[in-house]
């Protein structure tokens, strides 16, 4: 049996945590358009994200070492 490729597009912006149970992810909307957020958008938007419990079996596919 060969060995499962990992997706490169996703191991690039998703993280696996240590027991494998979430997929941490950066928010949308920080890359362009910044000024007209407020400070506090801008402040959240730095803090990460958990991918919802029901997309996890995707990355278990897209992630299979991870």
């Amino acid at each position: 049996m060969p060995k499962m490729k990992t997706h490169s597009a996703t191991k690039k912006r998703f993280k696996v945590v240590g027991n494998g149970s979430k997929v941490k992810r950066g928010k949308a909307g920080k890359r362009h358009l910044l000024t007209g957020k407020t400070r506090k958008t801008k402040r959240e938007l730095r803090s990460i994200a958990y991918v919802g419990i029901t997309n996890i079996h995707r990355f278990k596919v897209l992630l299979p070492y991870g």
